[in-house]
């Protein structure tokens, strides 16, 4: 198994490159990039779809033969308002030209090109909370399940407040068999508030044959292949975090840890 934490490559431009090849896996791509006002990046999705997300910062986007116009409004991700995205299907091209500095996501997953390309949000997205006192945590449903608008990705965006746990209770979704779990592969693209911060993230399974406890820093990515992934931020430091998810049926069913089942 290639190693779970992923550093930036660099500062700027394309600063993560994950691939089914290199980490090991089947499904999940992820891409990032880190671009100057005037700076651009491009692709092509090949055998992939794919959903871009502006993390922060605004561009002029073309992509699947359209022009899309200037996406993203959010300056700052901590802002925690919605962001603007766009479904790609495979086969088709993307170009990215930053008209302020900004920070562009590339989720990716094999497809057949069932689905239009289309703006996904921020209309339609509202931060929701999901859990309680220090278990508290605000998502952004990007491309969960309940909206038809992919074939495997499933995408979200989780805000941990400082002092707070997130993906937990501890949980997996490392089988296929549907509809008591489904089989989806996991990245994390993690940010801390103020950005020197630090998080913690475990990747372990059941039978402890993986089991890795990893110091996330800010524009770290966490690869989750199989096992249960909680993390949790700090005393002073907010935790951002944005997760692509995919696997052979585009549903998030999961297990609880038995240990910690109780907290559910």
């Amino acid at each position: 198994m290639a190693d779970l934490l992923r550093k930036p490559l660099t500062r700027d431009g394309l600063v993560h490159a994950v691939t089914p090849e290199n980490a090991g896996w089947r499904y999940v791509g992820f891409e990032l990039h880190r671009l100057a006002s005037g700076a651009a990046a491009s692709g092509l999705t090949q055998d992939r779809e794919a959903i871009l997300v502006m993390v922060e910062g605004r561009a002029q986007v073309q992509a699947a033969g359209q022009d899309w116009g200037v996406l993203g409004d959010r300056m700052d991700v901590f802002e925690r308002t919605a962001p603007h995205c766009l479904y790609i299907p495979p086969r088709q091209d993307w170009d990215v030209t930053a008209t302020t500095d900004c920070t562009v996501a590339i989720c990716l997953a094999p497809a057949k090109g069932g689905y239009p390309a289309r703006r996904l949000g921020p209309d339609g997205i509202t931060l929701t909370q999901r859990g309680t006192g220090s278990n508290t945590r605000w998502i952004n449903n990007i491309a969960m399940e309940d909206a038809d608008v992919a074939e495997s990705l499933l995408v979200t965006e989780v805000f941990t407040p400082a002092g707070n746990w997130s993906s937990y209770p501890s949980h997996r979704h490392d089988e296929d068999d549907y509809p008591r779990i489904t089989y989806l592969e996991e990245s994390y693209y993690h940010r801390l508030n103020p950005p020197q911060g630090f998080g913690i993230q475990r990747v372990y399974t059941d039978d402890g044959t993986l089991d890795e406890t990893m110091t996330v820093k800010n524009h770290d990515v966490v690869l989750v292949p199989r096992g249960h992934h909680p993390c949790a931020a700090p005393h002073g430091y907010e935790m951002y975090y944005l997760n692509v998810m995919a696997g052979p049926l585009r549903k998030w069913r999961f297990v609880a840890d038995p240990d910690h089942a109780w907290l559910m």
